[in-house]
């Protein structure tokens, strides 16, 4: 919001320089974010009075006029249109600086002869001036402009731009911050005058008032003004308007802006002899209705939405914008001035709808005070009367359905205060700030019953209360102690602990997080064809047709992260996410499982000048960085061959398992799932962990399990091994039979073959096994029976082989 100074002191009065006036805003809360200086460079700038004017000699166009500057009379050479003899005008003298024409930047006035004549200075347009680029005439000042007053003490201004926050609707207007100015610097501010002549015959033999829909419209008060004249505003008000933006369209609308930038009320003005039965009826749009607005659209209204109607047709959408029909134009004399309380919710959901944002919906949309229209009603009846001339019916309009129920008291205990603040202010500085606020307060045996002024809308609660106290008085008198009371016990959450440390892992394994959206689509989800599993809980009013239901598994964010970054990216591509999924049960709340997806794409390495190209991932990349993670939380994976799983590509993929129980799965995607997506890269390697069942496992795992297993102090000794097997033997379980061995402490596979020199049905599968003792150096012997004694269970569980 824009506050002019100028504007500003016909309020309150400004002892206190603005600087500190922006600074204590700020601390209470109202943050000035700039103080913007309008006048420019104006010195040797006066304001001077025309005394004659008459024609240049030697030029049709240019005229010499007689200047009265206040020190002397000077005549200046001058080519605008509008100069004329009596005028208030902006006199620069020789030495001033003006923006030049030309180039628009700022040159020194210097002494000219134009046509034979000399020019002593020159009477200034705004363009010149720095104001606009109106240059087609000169300014021409208010009548009551002092001569020889300098031009920045009559046109130049302060504006305070201050961030209002959404609960302050009444610090959009003038009068909302000059009462906050005159609270924080103990100062009375003084409001408008709203009295007015009632001279017309009594209002309700004009005009009518109906509500229907009281729970949109709940307040509605309205005045009758017969015989006025339209046309253009007068300077001054053109001048206030201009100050904050607005554009002058006739006197009876300006008036209209002028009290709502002034109040914060917005007004509305019609054509009584086009409100159809002299009666105006709030209500709903009905189906399919539509409307002619100011702006020259017919619109479709919703069904919701809260119109102003005669009794034929709609003439405005409420709090929104009016009917073109039942504007003002300059052959209007009666009219009917508007002032009512629309419900916010209703009219932010209309604008919305009709995508209309004006200044009336900015503030309806926040809540008024129903008390605020009539007070608004009033001043702005009084200044139509004074700039528009007729004759104000007696009485107004006033339908109010819920006045007797209205009650926007506040009780506040001097215990709540304490409790709230942590600071007991004395009492009577309670009472002095409230008042300050324009609050009428009533003591009670415990506190005080407030009641808030009809221009705040936002002290609804004791805590509002406790608020408006602390911010008058000072954050910054609060004093500062040391928590007291019993300090919050840590209360041990195994669950948190593992999934942290399962993003640490991950993280360390040189995996980069991401976070995607809880809500997407059944029909994303089933691109990347996760196992079967319960339907997704649909959302009841989602934001878009793209978040309608809750997720049941991380896949297809993950994947589609990755698919984003492959359309721009070239190098390694390493993504996981650690969220819940929701699961329906059928009744009552989802189950919520922690779980952890994570895929790999693209080469291993950046490319590097000293090397060539880089192996690309696949599945022991995910393989890996599953076995890191288990490893880190103290557990020994088993990978097995699982039940299908559309996801990962046929005879790529495997469970993953440890203690009996399933933690997931880990493989290379299925290429058509890529497509799916929109992947430009593959192979993609993917994991998904069930982060709840590890922690499930690690809780029912008694402690003496997690053991130190010391450094092996003795040398190793490495033996390979190849033998044959059935091609549907797991390389998994021959490993887990060879490490069973007494001496083995290490054993991986290196090498599997398929193919000639190989019986049908068949494979070769390589060993290394590592043997060690904690206690001694092995001998040959030993070594070479412990050998004998893993062929031997190779052959008798599996029918294995030495390959020859």
């Amino acid at each position: 919001m824009r506050i002019p100074v100028s504007w500003l002191k016909d309020y309150v009065p400004l002892a206190t320089p603005i600087e500190e006036v922006a600074r204590r805003l700020t601390m209470a809360g109202l943050e000035v974010e700039a103080i913007e200086r309008t006048g420019g460079d104006w010195r040797g700038i006066v304001v001077g009075h025309v005394q004659a004017v008459r024609p240049h000699p030697n030029a049709d166009r240019l005229r010499l006029v007689t200047v009265d500057t206040g020190k002397e009379t000077v005549e200046v050479v001058c080519g605008a249109p509008n100069v004329a003899e009596g005028q208030k005008i902006a006199y620069a003298a020789v030495g001033a600086t003006l923006v030049d024409g030309h180039t628009g930047k700022p040159a020194q006035l210097k002494p000219a002869r134009i046509r034979g004549v000399v020019s002593n200075g020159m009477v200034c347009s705004e363009r010149e001036l720095g104001i606009s680029q109106e240059h087609e005439g000169i300014l021409v000042l208010s009548v009551d402009a002092p001569i020889g007053t300098p031009l920045a003490d009559v046109l130049g201004d302060a504006i305070l731009d201050i961030k209002v926050s959404p609960n302050r609707p009444d610090c959009l207007s003038l009068l909302g911050i000059a009462r906050e100015i005159a609270a924080l610097t103990d100062v009375r501010a003084v409001p408008p005058p709203v009295e007015y002549p009632e001279s017309g015959p009594p209002v309700g033999s004009l005009a009518q008032v109906r509500i229907d829909d009281p729970d949109l419209c709940r307040r509605y008060t309205a005045s009758v003004i017969a015989g006025i004249r339209v046309g253009p505003s007068p300077q001054w008000l053109v001048d206030r308007l201009g100050l904050l933006g607005q554009n002058p369209i006739n006197n009876v609308v300006d008036v209209t802006n002028y009290v709502m930038l002034e109040m914060g009320q917005p007004l509305h003005a019609f054509n009584l002899r086009e409100v159809h039965g002299g009666t105006v009826v709030v209500r709903r749009a009905t189906q399919g209705e539509k409307l002619l607005t100011l702006d020259g659209a017919e619109r479709s209204l919703p069904g919701d939405a809260l119109v102003i109607a005669d009794t034929e047709r709609p003439i405005g959408l409420a709090g929104v914008i009016g009917g073109l029909r039942s504007g003002i134009t300059e052959a209007t004399t009666d009219i009917l001035l508007e002032s009512a309380t629309f419900d916010a919710a209703n009219n932010r959901r209309t604008q919305a709808a009709l995508a209309i944002k004006t200044e009336a919906t900015v503030r309806f949309e926040k809540g008024l005070r129903p008390e605020l229209a009539e007070v608004a009603l009033k001043r702005a009846t009084r200044l139509i009367h004074e700039v528009c001339g007729g004759t104000v019916a007696a009485g107004w309009i006033d339908v109010w359905p819920g006045r007797e129920q209205h009650d926007p008291s506040v009780m506040v205990t001097r215990r709540k205060l304490a409790q709230v603040l942590g600071v007991e202010y004395p009492e009577h500085q309670v009472e002095k700030t409230l008042a300050a606020l324009g609050c009428t307060v009533a003591f009670t045996t415990d506190g005080w019953r407030i009641t808030p002024p009809y221009w705040r809308s936002d002290i609804t609660i004791p805590e509002d209360a406790a608020e408006e106290l602390a911010r008058v008085i000072g954050y910054d008198t609060i004093p500062t102690r040391v928590i007291s009371g019993e300090l919050p016990r840590w209360i041990p959450n195994p669950r948190r602990d593992v999934r942290e440390r399962v993003r640490d892992a991950l993280v360390a394994c040189g995996m980069q997080e991401v976070v995607t959206y809880p809500l997407t689509t059944e029909e994303s989800m089933a691109r990347v064809r996760p196992p079967a599993g319960p339907k997704p809980l649909r959302v009841a009013n989602p934001m878009s047709s793209e978040f309608g239901a809750l997720r049941t598994t991380l896949r297809e964010g993950v994947l589609r992260a990755v698919a984003r970054n492959t359309h721009t990216w070239r190098g390694p591509i390493a993504l996981f996410e650690c969220a819940r999924v929701y699961l329906d049960q059928g009744e009552g709340l989802p189950q919520e499982r922690e779980m952890a997806v994570g895929a790999f794409v693209g080469p291993r390495q950046a490319t590097h000048w000293s090397g060539g190209v880089a192996p690309v991932f696949d599945f022991f990349d995910a393989r890996g960085a599953v076995e890191s993670v288990l490893e880190t939380l103290g557990i020994e994976a088993e990978f097995a061959a699982t039940a299908e799983d559309a996801t990962f590509a046929a005879g790529r993929y495997a469970s993953v398992a440890a203690g009996g129980r399933r933690l997931g799965v880990v493989g290379e995607v299925s290429p058509d799932v890529l497509v799916a997506i929109g992947c430009d890269a593959s192979p993609v390697a993917m994991f998904e962990i069930d982060v709840d069942a590890i922690a499930d496992l690690i809780a029912s795992r008694p402690r003496s399990d997690v053991q130190f297993k010391p450094f092996g102090r003795y040398p190793e000794s490495v033996r390979d091994l190849s033998i044959v097997v059935d091609q549907n033997v797991e390389a998994g379980k021959v490993l887990a039979l060879a490490k069973r061995a007494r001496l083995v402490a290490d054993a991986t596979v290196f090498d599997e073959y398929r193919g000639t020199g190989l019986a049908a049905g068949k494979k070769a599968l390589g060993l290394r096994i590592v043997y060690q003792a904690p206690d001694r150096t092995l001998t040959s012997e030993e070594i070479d029976r412990a050998h004998s004694s893993i062929l031997r269970g190779l052959e008798h569980e599996f029918g294995a082989v030495l390959r020859s």
